[in-house]
């Protein structure tokens, strides 16, 4: 009932706005909108939590949740206004306001690790509706489910698990500060996931506001719907304000490990067996292998080292029988092996040292942008043969200084979940998926091209070696130059299907239209990657 007079109240709002605001721009009837909103009979309106570029916190905003610094330059495009919505009415209140507006684009964001920063940068006038605001995890143990708001890092979630059992734990990102709106919308993976899969596979409910500023739940919106948000990117649809989770086992102690290996120790022989095995090992076991370029043993010549980092759910004891029968190539000694509860282990994944007090899962800072980067991802099918590893290297010596590329091993329950489970696709098939992060601290355009450039140039060097027709991506590690709609044509679905659809979704790429064009007949919810519509 409370929502039906919401709706009403918007609803007639809306259109006298509209009515007297004819001879406005779409961002002063934005505005306005949302000013008469607060008018009414509402506490903390929303107004009161709405920043333009006059304001005095207008950038320190704005920055906050901005990752990437490639999209903080100067000539970057700002947005008309950042709503920091406090609660489902304000994201009700924005989404209606700007759908009425007639031109104001709206981009949501929750953490603001989105690798081509569309969660906070369009090249038409936009508004940013941030959910960072919105954060609360509520578990219950005794149902083994969680729900957890959009604006939540993953850490408070992790956090908030172990507050309530120390044998819980929930297959999400290894990077605690990310925002589970978008990770968890964009399938998410993690170390658990040769296990109990990926983090959509574990999603039981939702809540989101659609176009029209009604909220629903699973039952509400439909399986389609529903089926769509977990894995097919939530900001497509509407947005998402919540989530509720299945809770997943572990043991009370897990075992984790790190070891490296360079070229001159033969590493090239050891990660080719690394292909072979660790898709097939057993799946309370996932082993990543991590490839840098680092100072060699000769003065002044750069070698690989390939850092090979585990989690066993279990014993160090069983981890060292597992290993030494299925990848003694591995090398992988007692001495390797420390063993910790769950939650500790979220800290090692981050690189933090061993003892780092568990607090620091809430309270790591808010993602100041610390450099800039490129990322781009590829699915394996087949082993890299040695000659394709060695000409890698060459690349990597040659330039890759400031690259890391990880092979994310597939396998377990990753390949026993049908394909068509959620929109994420790449299951039983794929060996691996590849991860390549180039991050870098030179300021100006020079630097990005050329950076970028050298991306590019790898992941062309690649391409004999990946999945083919069409050459896989993963939606969370967003990447423009697979296919892009741009402002003028957001409505392709041609384009999108052929580009980045069958990319990131293959066969599951036309039911995403279907859902979308039922929720979102006339695409509001538009970026560059976004679901088009059947009606264009």
């Amino acid at each position: 009932m409370e929502t039906f007079y919401f709706l009403l109240s918007t609803l007639t709002i809306t259109l006298s706005v509209l009515q007297a605001a004819a001879s406005y721009s779409p961002i002063d009837n934005f505005l306005n909108c949302l000013s008469s909103q607060s008018q009414s009979k509402y506490p903390n309106p929303v107004s009161d939590f709405v920043y333009t570029p006059t304001n005095t916190s207008f950038s320190s905003i704005l920055n906050m949740h901005a990752l990437n610094k490639r999209f903080k330059t100067a000539s970057t495009p700002k947005p008309l206004a950042i709503v920091t919505a406090q609660n489902e009415a304000h994201v009700q209140a924005t989404v209606t306001c700007a759908a009425a507006s007639g031109g104001t684009q709206l981009r949501i964001r929750s953490g603001g690790h989105d690798y081509e920063g569309l969660s906070y940068v369009s090249d038409v006038p936009f508004v940013v509706l941030d959910m960072f605001p919105q954060n609360s995890v509520d578990v219950d143990i005794k149902s083994a489910t969680a729900w957890v708001q959009s604006g939540a890092t993953i850490g408070k979630l992790y956090y908030s698990i172990y507050q309530k059992s120390k044998v819980h734990a929930f297959p999400a990102g290894v990077a605690i500060s990310i925002g589970v709106g978008g990770h968890f919308s964009g399938a998410g993976y993690g170390n658990l996931m040769r296990k109990y899969g990926l983090t959509a596979d574990n999603i039981i409910d939702a809540k989101i506001v659609t176009v029209g500023g009604k909220i629903l739940d699973r039952k509400a919106m439909g399986e389609d719907l529903f089926w769509a948000i977990r894995g097919g990117g939530g900001a497509s649809f509407g947005v998402i304000l919540s989530w509720k989770i299945k809770l997943v086992h572990v043991p009370p102690r897990v075992t984790v490990f790190r070891i490296k290996k360079t070229v001159e120790q033969g590493v090239i022989d050891v990660l080719y067996k690394f292909q072979l095995v660790a898709p097939k090992l057993d799946e309370e076991l996932f082993i990543r292998a991590q490839i840098t370029v680092v100072n060699g043993t000769r003065k002044g010549k750069k070698t690989v080292q390939v850092d090979f980092i585990g989690q066993f759910l279990g014993s160090a004891k069983k981890l060292l029988h597992l290993v030494r029968k299925s990848f003694p190539e591995l090398g992988l000694k007692k001495g390797d092996c420390i063993e910790m509860p769950w939650v500790n282990s979220t800290l090692f994944w981050y690189d933090f040292p061993i003892g780092t007090p568990l607090e620091t899962l809430v309270n790591i800072k808010k993602n100041p942008a610390k450099f800039y980067f490129k990322s781009k991802s590829d699915y394996v099918k087949k082993p890299i043969p040695k000659e394709g590893l060695q000409a890698l290297w060459k690349k990597l010596i040659k330039g890759g200084e400031k690259m890391t590329i990880q092979f994310n091993p597939y396998g377990g329950k990753m390949a026993k979940i049908p394909s068509s489970a959620i929109p994420f696709p790449h299951r039983a098939g794929n060996l691996y998926r590849i991860q390549y992060f180039l991050a870098w601290n030179e300021v100006g355009d020079e630097a990005i091209n050329r950076y970028v450039k050298y991306s590019r140039s790898l992941y062309e060097l690649m391409t004999p070696y990946v999945s083919k027709s069409p050459r896989e991506a993963y939606l969370n590690h967003r990447d423009l130059d697979i296919g892009a709609n741009r402002p003028s044509n957001y409505t392709n679905k041609k384009l999108a299907r052929t580009t980045y659809g069958i990319k990131y979704f293959k066969d599951n790429f036309d039911r995403l239209v279907k859902a979308k064009t039922s929720v979102d007949p006339d695409n509001f919810f538009r970026f560059e990657q976004s679901i088009p519509t059947n009606n264009y």
